[in-house]
């Protein structure tokens, strides 16, 4: 760990004389960047304390001033966590001694702070959420003012300044501060937004469709949004709960959600995680409808009606080869990405792309939204099923066969060793092995997760049995020389 101070008098254990005449306690930061892939995530109380959200806070605050003609609002929502709200609370104490005014939403999608960020004008804004991870853990992710994902550059500016490496702004002789104050009201805006492009009315009647919840943020969100549908509603962890969100439910956990559709005899089940940016959805069968499959379905609708720029789908290295290969036989083309719906939205942006996103359940599309929304994703396939005439089953069927694929996760708590896995020699050679015996008919990917502490492994090939064996090989020596 290195210790970060923003100043540097710290004879007496404080960093002294802050701008604004803020005095901040020292900070334990990892050596490796505090942002990954989706903002910062790490253990509540050990990575995320109120400290670092306070100094998170006011750093934000500094450098998106200096990104804006004049200083603005931020507004900030978060799920369910129980750690949300000490969260919450000390970065509007650092974005208000910066002189910017807070509006707190409360409890929300992250999509619902993307989207009205955008729409009122605001500055930025913050979402607070660990998405699909444990109870345990959380994190604090940005957008800008156009509603995306905060740049890769802004954030590593405000990362510079909290290990005191930026430049530091003018300390005031009468500071400004700012106010905080609560606006859940506005949620309903984004229930309006949602429910726009599927006006005049979105008639579901027929169906029957659970919703399970996470006990995340979609509680109370998505099933109003699929309120005068007149399709069946059957819910699942529909209630805002910190010590439960994701255990054993949501997107991460198709369990429950397939029992309760064949229990209930339903046509669509749809998963959400905690903060219901991805979704996931379940067939009257019970098959797992995977991001693979709405991008099929959602991108040949589009394709027929014209509205696919050159017929082309932005999707990551995880996508499936029976996706692949079933999209170009229709005439399209399939882009991947790194994984991370931000590495999706760039290349839809440098593409003109209207349709992307991930396998596991991040899906963009451009012609309504600008990032990931669970909840609009899962009204948009509901209504496709609906106007296919038939059901979600039926257009499984007519589909594409996947290939097997498995994902297998290694816990590794050294950051250090996680993020430089390619070093190991001995991991290195079992992928070496796994790729020349399978050749074209298979490929590897190993990565180091960006929101956890873990090293992912992913083997995808024409036979479960070539599948099985290959990431048994390569998980066992990961297992044996990054985790000991």
């Amino acid at each position: 760990m290195v210790r970060s101070f923003t100043q540097t008098d710290v004879s007496d254990g404080l960093a002294l004389g802050a701008p604004g005449g803020i005095g901040w306690l020292p900070l334990d930061l990892p050596a490796t960047p505090l942002f990954g892939t989706d903002g910062i995530r790490g253990r509540a109380g050990e990575l995320l304390t109120a400290p670092l959200g306070m100094q998170v806070g006011y750093w934000a605050g500094q450098v998106l001033k200096q990104t804006m003609p004049q200083p603005g609002l931020v507004l900030v929502g978060q799920d369910s966590r129980s750690s949300g709200h000490m969260l919450s609370t000390a970065l509007a104490a650092g974005l208000t001694s910066a002189g910017l005014e807070v509006w707190n939403l409360g409890l929300c999608p992250t999509a619902a702070v993307a989207y009205l960020t955008q729409q009122v004008g605001a500055m930025g804004g913050i979402m607070i959420s660990a998405s699909h991870n444990p109870p345990g853990d959380n994190g604090i992710k940005f957008f800008g003012a156009d509603g995306t994902k905060l740049s890769t550059q802004i954030q590593q500016q405000i990362e510079q300044a909290l290990r005191g490496q930026g430049s530091q702004p003018t300390p005031r002789s009468q500071p400004a501060w700012g106010q905080c104050y609560p606006r859940p009201e506005l949620v309903d805006r984004y229930l309006d937004f949602l429910h726009e492009p599927l006006q005049p009315s979105l008639d579901l009647s027929g169906l029957k469709i659970v919703l399970d919840m996470a006990w995340g943020a979609a509680a109370g969100i998505a099933d109003r949004a699929f309120d005068g549908t007149h399709a069946e509603i059957i819910s699942l962890h529909g209630l805002p709960d910190g010590d439960r969100i994701n255990v054993n439910c949501g997107s991460t956990h198709l369990g429950p959600l397939t029992a309760a559709v064949q229990a209930h005899k339903a046509d669509i089940g749809f998963a959400f995680d905690g903060d219901a940016d991805r979704v996931l959805a379940v067939d009257a069968q019970g098959r797992v409808v995977d991001g693979d499959y709405i991008l099929y379905f959602w991108g040949q609708l589009l394709k027929t009606a014209g509205r696919l720029p050159h017929d082309t789908i932005i999707s990551t290295v995880m996508a499936n080869l029976g996706f692949e290969r079933a999209w170009q036989q229709l005439g399209g083309t399939l882009v991947r990405t790194n994984v991370g719906d931000q590495h999706v939205h760039a290349e839809m942006i440098r593409q003109g792309a209207m349709l992307g996103g991930e396998q596991s359940g991040h899906i963009l599309c451009h012609h309504y939204s600008m990032t990931g929304d669970g909840i609009l994703t899962a009204l948009h396939l509901a209504k496709l099923v609906k106007q296919s005439g038939g059901s979600l089953a039926a257009l499984v069927d007519q589909s594409f066969q996947t290939f097997p694929q498995r994902l297998e996760n290694i816990r590794v708590e050294d950051r250090d060793r996680r993020m430089h896995w390619q070093d190991c020699g001995a991991v290195q050679q079992a992928i070496d092995k796994a790729e020349s015996a399978m050749g074209d008919s298979g490929r590897v990917l190993v990565r180091p997760s960006g929101t956890e502490p873990l090293i992912r492994v992913m083997v995808e090939a024409e036979t479960l049995e070539t599948v099985d064996h290959w990431t048994d090989q390569i998980a066992l020596a990961v297992r044996q020389h990054l985790t000991t």
